[in-house]
């Protein structure tokens, strides 16, 4: 996955604190204008499972401390740490291998012509990601050339219950 230094940065040091923390650092964000710049941060349990409010608020502290602490923008910040949600991005190929069979919309650095992907995760390895396009054949892009990766699931508003 493409990430600017800073965001690298960011992830690096909270990777290394997480595991005490019991969770795991799903994406890190740097956006908004360079006089105000926000740091996102999503989390998730170690083990995939999603983290309460309360728990998010609890991991805040220690969050902030590492991020103050690498001091990755000059000038002030705001810091949101949250969990994933249902948009989930992907990074690491783990996180791939975990959602084969679901749907993600990716961008890239112009890959085969085009930058934009939606489709069902098909495979996943250490070194690319294979989507089954609707109408089109399957695209296999590596995961050095993925700017950009969030599930996009398909909710039916209309099932019923038990049915």
């Amino acid at each position: 996955m493409v990430k600017s230094k800073q965001e690298q940065a960011i992830i690096d040091a909270l990777e290394q604190v997480a595991p005490e923390h019991g969770v795991d650092i799903v994406d890190v964000e740097l956006t908004g204008a360079t006089k105000a710049p926000c740091i996102r941060v999503r989390l998730e349990g170690a083990a995939g499972e999603a983290l309460s409010l309360d728990e998010i608020t609890a991991h805040t502290a220690w969050v902030s401390d590492v991020v103050e602490g690498i001091d990755p923008v000059p000038g002030s910040y705001t810091l949101e740490v949250s969990t994933p949600g249902i948009d989930r991005p992907l990074r690491r190929p783990r996180d791939f291998q975990r959602f084969v069979g679901e749907r993600c919309e990716l961008t890239t650095t112009a890959t085969e012509g085009r930058r934009r992907f939606k489709g069902t995760i098909a495979a996943a390895d250490e070194s690319a990601v294979t989507l089954e396009l609707e109408g089109e054949d399957p695209a296999t892009i590596s995961y050095d050339d993925i700017k950009k990766c969030t599930l996009k699931p398909v909710i039916d508003f209309n099932r019923k219950e038990g049915k």
